[in-house]
């Protein structure tokens, strides 16, 4: 498959380490990360065509990759 932007290393580079520990150790985050990545990699199917969406479904995909990822910072910071 090709590179999947957005992947949760990418965005927070300098979290990677945490990211690994959080996923391991909080459920509730792992929760989180595993649905950034099922959206993510939904966005990118519909960004190249794989499966394409209407723009409205790829817009609202792309809102919700946005919220999961501002939760998933706002527990990245306070860690």
């Amino acid at each position: 498959m090709s590179h999947t932007p957005h992947e949760l290393a990418e965005e927070f580079p300098d979290k990677a380490a945490l990211l690994s520990t959080l996923k391991q150790s909080d459920a509730h985050f792992a929760k989180l990360a595993d649905e950034y990545h099922a959206v993510n990699r939904a966005v990118h199917r519909a960004e190249t065509n794989v499966e394409p969406v209407s723009e409205q479904a790829e817009g609202e995909m792309r809102k919700s990759r946005a919220a999961l990822k501002d939760e998933i910072w706002g527990i990245l910071s306070k860690a």
